[in-house]
């Protein structure tokens, strides 16, 4: 027995998923032990001194920042729309009576009813993880919104830093959602476009997500990590116990 076409599909498309899979984890794991490597952590080395700057003017100034806020709020809102609008397109093409799209003879694959089923719903799931990233994204951005704009409060600017940065973080996994929808679009031509289209996709993503330059050092950021370990140590030694602000 030969190697037929549907077999195609066993061996690259898991292969293909694999490859993006093994990327995102290396990619996680510099965002969390080494975050100077990545354009995610210079991103957010960047935050974190835009809101301690932010946190210091007087509550009259701070427009420009809520327009900040606000704009990635809307953008969040935005592909939050489309994510969901593309599930439901997917939904009713899913129930349609259509069975013949994307069973051509062209297509090099495994075109049979239950495998263009399996498509179509790891297509819908990578659309609604994207929706509900986004949906995440822009409520951070909203909360932020609430504590900048809180007159006379004596709220720590790390509470804000926290609500801008995990609104960024859900951002980059909804766009990641969106980049593994691409990838799973593509297998509707066949398993061989989502293959190549993968190992693409990984070559240009690690360029895009590499910074190669090293973290802005600013002034009031590092004197307020300076206070957090002068106090967290302070705590240590007084009370002979684990500091309270971990470092």
């Amino acid at each position: 027995m030969g190697f037929e076409k549907q077999n195609l599909d066993i061996v690259l498309v898991p292969s293909g998923l694999l490859v993006m899979f093994g990327y995102h984890l290396y990619l996680l794991y510099r965002c969390l032990y080494r975050p100077h490597t990545t354009v995610i952590g210079f991103e957010n080395n960047d935050r974190k001194a835009w809101v301690e700057r932010i946190m210091k003017i007087d509550k009259k100034d701070v427009g420009t920042a809520l327009a900040v806020i606000q704009s990635n709020t809307t953008a969040a809102t935005f592909l939050c729309s489309v994510s969901l609008t593309m599930s439901s397109l997917i939904g009713a093409w899913l129930g349609s009576s259509s069975e013949r799209i994307f069973r051509s003879e062209l297509i090099y694959g495994d075109t049979r009813p239950s495998t263009m089923s399996i498509k179509y719903i790891c297509l819908l799931t990578c659309f609604l993880l994207a929706f509900a990233s986004f949906v995440q994204s822009a409520r951070h951005f909203v909360h932020a919104n609430f504590l900048i704009s809180t007159p006379e409060t004596d709220i720590p600017f790390e509470y804000v830093e926290i609500a801008v940065i995990r609104g960024s973080n859900f951002w980059s996994l909804g766009l990641r959602s969106l980049y593994f929808a691409l990838n799973m679009l593509l297998w509707f031509f066949g398993p061989i476009p989502m293959f190549v289209s993968s190992l693409l996709m990984v070559i240009l993503l690690h360029v895009l997500d590499t910074n190669s330059r090293p973290l802005h050092k600013h002034k009031e950021l590092q004197r307020a990590r300076e206070r957090r370990s002068e106090v967290a140590h302070t705590d240590q030694v007084v009370n002979g116990r684990k500091p309270l602000v971990e470092v």
